[in-house]
């Protein structure tokens, strides 16, 4: 008995493992993207760029990403999910060594989009590898590694950031050898990048993939130290359900009228519904937006690691019971939680003041108010959209159109991170804050009954029996 315990107990451990190097490319894309946040500023002195240049700069890097995520799928499909992992390992460390070394904005914003690349893949690659290579008691849990990783990379890159700034005086002045800080931010990025490609050369190939490829007894000793016992009956489940003859194509995911199937059409609304609740305005644009309402500089940053922090706690507090709880009921509570304080920002930031100068003030407890329902928002996302979003995509369709129909989500995703993000500052400097968070507010409320009325729970389902 005890034999048993323990085996499954290093099963798991292993599981644990393989799953956290994949979701090294999670902390990955919350660095990349993150990273540029401290750095917005300096960049458009340093290569006197006009406001169209550098915002061209932050989110030209999210369409790279929905390319990257586009034909990540293809690509996993076609040479593996490891060597997938490899190659997006190699752009984030020549995006990061290339940004550094910026000359002028456009070179910038090539090695920005390359990263931007890497992103797309990473967020496609690895929820998919978790998904095929999780026990299904395990699956829910360590599907949300991928989200942890992500809000840890955000966290990081402000913190690193914000230790540079610090340390130099401001992101403009020289640190390191007489090189401008803002340039060391990005270089931050080098050793997890190379960790990364190092990992993913250390761990099992997808045994969904090996089974597809042919390559059974591959598939069943991987399976072996996953599931433990005799993986043979899982392996017969999986030929069922993968089709060997052909590579998966996109058009696998057109139903008989020539549409797109409506599952993929409901990973297409999830992935957009995270977006548009405007979570990565607070990410992108945190330091700008508490600036905007009479915070320092520093007192600024120091708020976005706070809310970053924030963000880590709850994506725990996600892993701890999405498997308990299921997937759906924590989409519909944090939906709920969202519109109540998005609503409650929208008040505060309508009936802000101005002062002489044109800039919004908030008053006496107004602030505080803020600043407290930004968090809470940032608390529902976390337990909720962020993570479950991820889990739902690696999971919710069949073996035989997985990996197309998440790249289709992905990149959607990436599409619409591109338009919340680049729509953000003419909303605020034509129509003001309280405008832009009643827009999210209205997502958010929309969300709740796309949960209520279209997502299926799929917590304990065999991920053959989608």
């Amino acid at each position: 008995m005890t034999s048993t315990t323990e085996r499954r107990k290093s099963n798991t451990f292993y599981v644990i493992l393989i799953a956290g190097a994949a979701a090294l490319g999670g902390f990955l894309f919350g660095f990349d993207t993150a990273v540029i946040n401290g750095a917005v500023a300096a960049i458009s002195k340093a290569f006197n760029a006009n406001s169209v240049e550098t915002g061209l700069a932050v989110s030209l890097a999210l369409l790279g990403s929905a390319v990257g995520a586009f034909y990540a799928g293809k690509i996993a499909d076609r040479y593996g999910r490891v060597k997938a992992m490899v190659v997006a390992s190699v752009l984030f460390t020549i995006s990061a060594i290339g940004s550094g070394l910026g000359v002028g904005i456009w070179d910038f914003t090539f090695w920005r989009l390359l990263g931007g690349l890497a992103v797309g893949a990473a967020s496609v690659i690895a929820p998919a590898y978790i998904a095929e290579c999780s026990p299904t008691h395990l699956r829910g849990r360590l599907g949300s590694l991928q989200q942890l990783a992500i809000v840890v990379g955000i966290f990081i890159a402000l913190l690193c950031d914000y230790f540079i700034a610090v340390s130099a005086g401001s992101a403009e002045s020289p640190f390191l050898f007489g090189i401008a800080a803002w340039r060391w931010m990005f270089w931050t990025e080098i050793p997890p990048a190379v960790l990364y490609g190092m990992a993913a050369l250390m761990i099992p190939e997808s045994p969904r993939y090996l089974v597809a490829q042919g390559r059974e007894p591959e598939a069943a000793s991987v399976l072996t130290k996953i599931l433990g016992g005799n993986a043979l009956a899982k392996i017969e489940e999986i030929r069922q359900t993968v089709l060997r003859e052909r590579q998966p194509k996109f058009s696998d995911l057109l139903g008989r009228s020539g549409g797109l199937l409506p599952i993929v059409w409901i990973g297409i609304g999830l992935s957009v519904f995270q977006q548009l609740v405007g979570i990565n305005v607070i990410f992108y644009y945190s330091s700008v937006l508490w600036r905007a309402v009479g915070f320092s500089e520093k007192d600024s940053l120091t708020t976005t690691v706070i809310t970053a922090a924030v963000n880590i706690i709850t994506t725990l507090i996600a892993i701890a019971f999405v498997d308990k709880f299921g997937r759906k009921p924590l989409l519909i509570l944090g939906s709920l939680g969202m519109v109540v304080t998005l609503g409650t920002m929208t008040a505060v930031f309508r009936t802000a003041q101005l002062d002489a100068a044109g800039n919004l003030t908030l008053n006496g407890s107004a602030g505080l108010i803020a600043l407290l329902a930004a968090n809470f928002y940032v608390f529902c996302f976390g337990f909720s959209w962020g993570p479950v979003t991820w889990v739902l995509l690696g999971e919710m369709f069949n073996n035989k159109i997985r990996a197309a129909a998440l790249s289709v989500a992905a990149a959607i995703q990436w599409v619409a991170n591109f338009a919340v993000s680049t729509t953000f500052p003419p909303i605020l400097q034509y129509f003001g804050l309280g405008a832009a968070y009643g827009l999210y507010t209205i997502a958010a409320a929309i969300s709740f009954f796309f949960v209520l009325f279209f997502i299926k729970e799929t917590k304990g389902i065999e991920l053959e029996d989608m």
